[in-house]
């Protein structure tokens, strides 16, 4: 069975365009990389939680900032080549990118070193056009612009 995981697209109005709030995975491996790597905030449901409030609670995880209670609209799914599964939302909402505070995970680093490091999921995140923002997202992810700006029209 596939993995499930759960993302809220936050977006904005900004001097007549749309803006995505999309967040950059931390650890070392992810460090030098830019275009393609950029993602929605995510993160897998629990067993039997419901995928809208795992994105929610992810979105927090990842941000420190709780998600806008506004209307949600749903953006479908998207399928990693590793076969995990992302359903997404759309939210509209703002929050400061520079200010955010993740989480973080355990990685032993350097590798076969003994050494255990704690890494943020989430190193940095930014607001981006919807041009900017293809650029720079995950491909099998692109498809959520894609019915956000179907949403905007």
């Amino acid at each position: 069975m596939s993995k499930l995981s759960a993302g809220l697209l936050l977006y904005r109005h900004r001097g007549g365009t749309v803006e995505v709030f999309l967040v950059h995975p931390g650890g070392p491996f992810w460090r030098t990389k830019d275009a393609g790597a950029w993602s929605v905030p995510k993160g897998e449901c629990i067993q039997g939680e419901n995928p809208q409030a795992a994105a929610r609670r992810e979105f927090e995880e990842e941000t420190g900032f709780p998600p806008s209670g506004g209307a949600a609209f749903p953006l479908g799914e998207a399928r990693l080549p590793s076969g995990k599964v992302i359903v997404a939302w759309a939210v509209e909402g703002d929050c400061e990118a520079e200010a955010i505070r993740s989480n973080t995970f355990p990685l032993e680093w350097p590798p076969k070193s003994g050494t255990v490091q704690e890494f943020p999921e989430v190193d940095r995140a930014a607001w981006f056009s919807l041009e900017d923002a293809r650029e720079r997202l995950h491909p099998a992810q692109r498809g959520f612009l894609d019915r956000l700006a179907l949403l905007q029209k």
